[in-house]
């Protein structure tokens, strides 16, 4: 079993927490644009509650630990591992009440290039502890306003780990997708789910609009978000989202398998 210090050690080494890449210029223009209630930043959520640049910092230091001080702002964000580790242990904690139950489970990334590794390995393992992982809406379109204008994704499958690609991308089921904020895969497959008659997810895992889609709809929904990901920490201070793990969640996908190993043994899911 990965220890506590060992993968504390490793979130250090691998700037998955402490220093990240993420700047505070990239923080601080997110928050700005969900105090404005930008969709680009909102992910699916509607905020009950009105946040303010300043009231998102706050949460952020406490979610996060990055700076409080609003007259900081340049450098590098700053993400306390102790507070990855505490939510790592919440989501490792939600992994095990869905095996237990055999809940059905849907599992879901904007994150294909660097994250896929990391919900497959978890679709597997809930897999095998008698989970149904969902598919729905395998090939559906979908519409997406990107900063490059409208653009049509399909829906697809990876090792049980729902993506959108780009039409032209190639074969269905290759590993190539495309990297999305959007809400609109989430409720599209929530919809094909409900209106086949087949069962709905106990439990959504994944990142962006994934969580903050599903969670804004009612489901039970646990991700990982980075410090220009307010709207996940802000999901889960409403109450919508029920786990927001804070992380770099775009370094080298071989990065997360401590995370994984660490995450599926607290679940005793480790096969």
């Amino acid at each position: 079993m990965l220890s506590t210090g060992a993968l504390r050690a490793h979130l250090l080494a691998a700037r998955l927490a402490g220093p990240v890449a993420t700047s505070r210029e990239e923080s601080l223009r997110s928050y700005r644009l969900f105090a404005a209630r930008d969709p680009r930043v909102l992910l699916g959520l509607d905020p009950e509650w009105t946040w303010g640049q300043r009231d998102l910092i706050e949460l952020m230091a406490d979610k996060c630990g990055v700076s409080a001080d609003p007259s900081n702002t340049s450098g590098h964000d700053v993400i306390d591992p102790e507070r990855t580790l505490g939510a790592l242990d919440a989501f490792a904690e939600r992994l095990a009440e869905a095996a237990r139950h055999r809940h059905p489970v849907l599992l879901g990334t904007g994150h294909p290039h660097r994250l896929i590794d990391f919900y497959a390995a978890l679709a597997d393992a809930l897999s095998a502890a008698g989970c149904t992982v969902l598919t729905p809406a395998q090939g559906s379109s979908i519409d997406i306003t990107t900063r490059f204008g409208l653009r049509t994704y399909n829906v697809d499958y990876v090792q049980g780990v729902a993506l959108v690609r780009e039409p032209e991308a190639g074969a269905a089921g290759r590993t190539t997708g495309a990297h999305t904020h959007s809400p609109l895969p989430v409720r599209t497959v929530l919809a094909a789910a409900a209106e086949g008659g087949g069962p709905l997810p106990e439990l959504v895992i994944g990142d962006h609009g994934w969580v903050c889609g599903a969670g804004q709809l009612g489901f039970d929904a646990i991700g990982l978000a980075d410090t220009d990901d307010p709207a996940l920490f802000v999901g889960e201070a409403e109450g919508r989202v029920a786990v927001a793990v804070p992380l770099d969640d775009a370094v080298r996908s071989d990065y997360y398998r401590p995370l994984t190993r660490y995450v599926l043994d607290r679940a005793c899911l480790s096969q």
